[in-house]
């Protein structure tokens, strides 16, 4: 059990960010700056809240309870006149503004960059939408699974004789947000050394997973070819694949180096093939996929996990269990190395949730408390604009919080 740090001091104390974006992007990208330190006061609608907090299982807000740790809760009704000065009476407080609205609809509410440069000069706008500010797309709803589509994401993941696949989580929007992340930091920098003004971040779900795919548009228009689904398979490198073993349980291999394809070789008891034509090369071994996978996948088949990863790690082979969630929490490496944290919570007793990443020798991270309850923090925050525990109260009677 670990212990909540409240007092901790990351790299990002002082910033203050007012995260407006609601479900995973945004919240990805303020969860990381709230992990460092950074002030990340989620503005909520009173009566929904964020649409995260509906993510349950099993009637549990566990997705909330994660991704809004470190936050803080503040709810404004902006349909209201008296809210959304509260809100531009926060902005001239924070460092950064995240939204994730459709294009123009931040405009409409009165908050355009334009208005809210006005107020602050120097504040990080980062807009958080599915194809971006501009294009033909742009106004069209944006969620991550349609991005993943269109990305050409799921059209490689998966088996060439079934259909694509999409990711069994939301992808597109965590990467959007880690993106997300390191461009609210470039931004800050640039105030803080080179005495730059504020500025505004297009941040599209669709442009970032793409540019995890590398080189996919270069092998096109250069060869031609359209890569089709490969499995578990790369189309790069080979041996590459997971391996039932004798007691249903699987093992991944990648051997994408020549020496690992020797060794690996000699452990399954074929150094033959290691001048056989078929798979002397990478390339031959791709074409060859099939056929120099199958005395592996034998050699495993005769074995139980256990066996199987005992002979590898004597031959100094790249292989490693395929962990369901129970087997991943259970494992010796995960516990020592803290990946994963328990946290006490008032709901759920206590929370295992994800330590900070990455790890900082100097400056770490922190969880400092948990993800907040619908408007927490209103006394707190408006307080600090001027109101008090009467005039909160009037406000939260009359709807505007």
């Amino acid at each position: 059990m670990h212990s909540f740090q409240p007092d901790a001091q990351g790299p990002l104390k002082g910033i203050r960010v007012l995260d407006l974006s609601r479900l995973v992007a945004g919240n990805m990208l303020s969860l990381q700056l709230a992990d460092f330190g950074a002030e990340v006061i989620k503005i909520e609608d009173p009566k929904k809240g964020d649409p995260l907090r509906d993510w349950r299982v099993e009637g549990l807000s566990v997705h909330w309870k994660v991704y809004a740790r470190n936050k803080k809760s503040v709810t404004l009704n902006l349909r209201d006149a008296q809210a959304r000065d509260l809100l531009m009476r926060l902005v001239d407080t924070a460092q950064v503004f995240i939204e994730n609205y459709r294009p123009g609809t931040l405009e409409k509410m009165g908050f355009g960059p334009n208005v809210l440069h006005a107020r602050n000069p120097k504040l990080i706008i980062v807009r958080v939408t599915g194809w971006g500010q501009d294009g033909p797309y742009k106004d069209r709803p944006g969620f991550g699974t349609l991005v993943e589509g269109v990305s050409t994401f799921a059209a490689k993941n998966g088996f060439p004789d079934r259909p694509p696949v999409l990711p069994p989580l939301a992808l597109a929007d965590m990467i959007a947000g880690l993106y997300g992340t390191s461009a609210v930091l470039n931004a800050l920098r640039s105030i803080e050394v080179g005495g730059g003004k504020g500025q505004v971040i297009d941040l599209p779900l669709l442009d970032p997973i793409y540019s995890l795919l590398g080189p996919e548009a270069a092998i096109y228009q250069l060869t031609g070819e359209v890569r089709p689904r490969t499995g578990s398979r790369s189309a790069t490198a080979g041996p590459r694949n997971v391996f039932e073993t004798k007691d249903g349980r699987f093992i991944a291999i990648s051997a994408s180096i020549q020496g690992m394809v020797e060794r690996l070789f000699r452990a399954v008891g074929r150094p033959d093939m290691i001048t056989d034509p078929r798979f002397r090369t990478n390339a031959d071994r791709v074409k060859n996929a099939e056929e120099a996978e199958a005395p592996i996948r034998e050699f495993i088949l005769e074995r139980t996990l256990d066996d199987a990863l005992a002979v590898f790690e004597r031959a100094e082979v790249t292989a490693a269990p395929v962990y369901d969630i129970d087997q991943f929490v259970a494992d010796p490496h995960v516990k020592a190395r803290g990946i994963l944290m328990d946290y006490p919570d008032e709901e759920m007793g206590s929370v295992p949730m994800h330590a900070v990443v990455p790890r900082l020798s100097e400056t770490p991270g922190a969880i400092r408390h948990a993800a907040p309850s619908l408007g927490e923090h209103n006394a707190e925050l408006l307080g600090e604009l001027g109101l008090d525990a009467v005039a909160v109260e009037d406000c939260r009677k009359r709807g505007v919080i």
